[in-house]
């Protein structure tokens, strides 16, 4: 019985890490077709059926280009820094209370906050091991803004712990069962969240690391073929894993037809924000978090604690 539950909980990890890779294929092209869209061109149209098939073409040509093996990168790091940030991606992803819920934890956010705090070390790791000063400098930026906004977004994940005072995610399920959702009870720490996963995302219009007048590229710069591949697939990778969480947290429901939908509705707005908006100024991205954010945040997560507090004394 052991080795038949071993070997289901084997195929149906599988079968989750292949649909999500699938996911992100096709994230990639619905990002390309509405930027073209946006900018009034024509998007990817031509490989098979509407351009259906181009991730992957896109895929087969990164995965088969040549490698040039450069000779100043630390090479150790220089490898496995990429497979690092795919399998903390992936440790993330498994650890999601979808419909087959395989790795639930007690501790889910914990957990999580741990994992996007390596991710840090991830893209330092990257950067320094190119031995390029333009990846180094991408990379102390990326650690700068995605450390910067870790911080709000961790105290949000503070504030919603004093409502279901729980860090199992599912309990967020039970807590939101019926009309009551978060999003609009606390549409302020809605928006925020939403703000700082944008920032965390390394998204427009918080895009730092490839500031293309003197970063190009950023911390992966010196990669290329498969190693780019791969934090090309961890980068998209966490869109969708945010938009799980965010879609859980705010409006309830176990993953379902709903989420899903609310899941598309945040990676069309990420992808619309790329769009429309330009790349602001370094300085006013770290004011913005330290001045506005956190100070708003701290502010909401005070006044909550004294409300759990009142209730508790029954005042």
């Amino acid at each position: 019985m052991l080795v038949e539950d071993s070997l289901f909980i084997f195929v149906c990890l599988l079968m989750f890490i292949v649909g999500i890779l699938i996911g992100v294929a096709f994230l990639v092209l619905l990002e390309r077709k509405l930027l073209g869209y946006i900018q009034d061109r024509k998007g990817p149209n031509k490989v098979v059926f509407l351009g259906i098939f181009q991730p992957f073409s896109d895929a087969i040509k990164l995965f088969v280009k040549e490698y040039i093996l450069l000779i100043k990168i630390n090479l150790l790091m220089y490898f496995s820094s990429p497979m690092f940030g795919f399998f903390m991606a992936l440790m993330l992803l498994v650890g999601l209370p979808l419909s087959e819920n395989l790795f639930s934890m007690n501790l889910f956010l914990l957990y999580m906050m741990s994992c996007l705090s390596i991710g840090v070390y991830i893209i330092m790791m990257s950067g320094w091991a190119s031995n390029s000063n333009y990846s180094m400098l991408g990379g102390v930026r990326s650690v700068a803004q995605s450390l910067s906004y870790e911080v709000s977004m961790f105290l949000i994940f503070f504030v919603m712990f004093l409502y279901v005072e729980s860090f199992k995610l599912i309990d967020f399920f039970k807590y939101q069962d019926g009309l009551l959702e978060f999003w609009y009870m606390n549409s302020l720490v809605f928006i925020l969240l939403f703000i700082s996963m944008v920032a965390e995302l390394n998204r427009m219009p918080f895009d730092f690391i490839e500031g293309e007048s003197e970063l190009v590229s950023g911390f992966n710069i010196e990669y290329m073929s498969g190693g780019f591949t791969l934090i090309f697939l961890a980068e998209y990778m966490m869109i969708l894993i945010l938009g799980i969480l965010y879609s859980l947290m705010f409006m309830g429901g176990s993953f379902n037809m709903k989420s899903v939908v609310e899941v598309l509705i945040f990676s069309i707005l990420i992808i619309w924000i790329r769009g429309c908006f330009p790349r602001l100024r370094y300085d006013n991205l770290m004011y913005f978090c330290w001045y506005y954010i956190l100070s708003m945040i701290m502010l909401i997560l005070l006044i909550v604690f004294v409300l759990k507090y009142a209730l508790w004394l029954n005042i």
